[in-house]
């Protein structure tokens, strides 16, 4: 075997350990979460069991519906925020866009810890009572960032008179924008609109500072959880896992096929 190919089959080989030492720890909490019995690493038999246990445990259900309601609002906000924002940034001076693009990346730079604690000293200063609006002020605050992030690059490949061409056809600077503007860089959107709400879904550390008494979502309702052994978690972790699977694959596959049927009418 010649030393090029050699390569080639370490490099299979290495290849296919990563995606197994990542995608391994999925598929065994989508396998147990059909075990008739509690184990853990003894398969027993296949069961719906702990889906319908999951299903009556009110303290999961307000976890997932605290969870979906504040990822929701979140990923509204800060998309309308941050894709805003970097309009208007796109039109300003040098200056300020530099020193706000600094500003902006404070929160993505910061280690998680440290927004939590600015975060609960801020509400603490304020006297407001920590729970699910602080929660979800907390998460529209790290999420914005991200939306920027997505949004600006798509910004600056746009011809900067784009704009003023519209606007010379007859259309209003609110026409420009929503006809002209946002249909170009509706990519950039959508992607930064999808990293924000998996941002919020899957937040820890500033969630669990920023929260109240039941008000909890489902990483702090997890980590709650993590002292006894509760395979409902398994059954919760694979619905999930299945909705985001089913989002990604609806995001991917519809522009596709838009680009297809134009191609076709075209």
């Amino acid at each position: 075997m010649s030393e090029k190919k050699r390569r080639g089959v370490g490099g299979k080989i290495i290849l296919a350990l990563t995606l197994l030492f990542f995608y391994f720890p999925i598929f065994y909490i989508i396998l147990f979460s059909f075990n008739d019995s509690r184990s853990l690493t003894k398969f027993s038999g296949f069961s719906l069991r702990w889906y319908e246990k999951m299903f009556a445990d009110s303290t999961m259900m307000e976890a997932v519906f605290y969870t979906v309601a504040i990822a929701l609002i979140a990923t509204l906000v800060s998309t309308v925020v941050g894709t805003v924002t970097a309009i208007g940034l796109s039109k300003s001076s040098r200056v300020l866009t530099a020193f706000v693009e600094r500003v902006n990346d404070l929160p993505v730079m910061n280690p998680d810890i440290v927004t939590a604690i600015s975060l609960l000293m801020f509400f603490s200063v304020l006297s407001v009572r920590k729970g699910f609006l602080t929660m979800l002020l907390a998460h529209i605050m790290f999420c914005i960032p991200y939306v920027m992030l997505s949004v600006t690059p798509k910004l600056r490949s746009l011809d900067p008179n784009l704009i003023d061409a519209a606007m010379d056809l007859g259309a209003t600077p609110l026409q420009a924008l929503t006809r002209v503007i946002v249909p170009q860089i509706r990519p950039g959107i959508v992607s930064g609109a999808l990293i924000a709400f998996t941002m919020s879904f899957d937040d820890f550390v500033i969630s669990y500072f920023t929260t109240g008494n039941g008000v909890n979502n489902i990483s702090i309702l997890v980590y709650t959880m993590s002292k006894r052994v509760n395979p409902s978690i398994n059954a919760l972790s694979t619905i999930v896992i299945l909705l985001i699977t089913v989002t990604l694959g609806i995001v991917n596959i519809v522009p596709i096929l838009r680009e297809r049927k134009g191609k076709k009418k075209s």
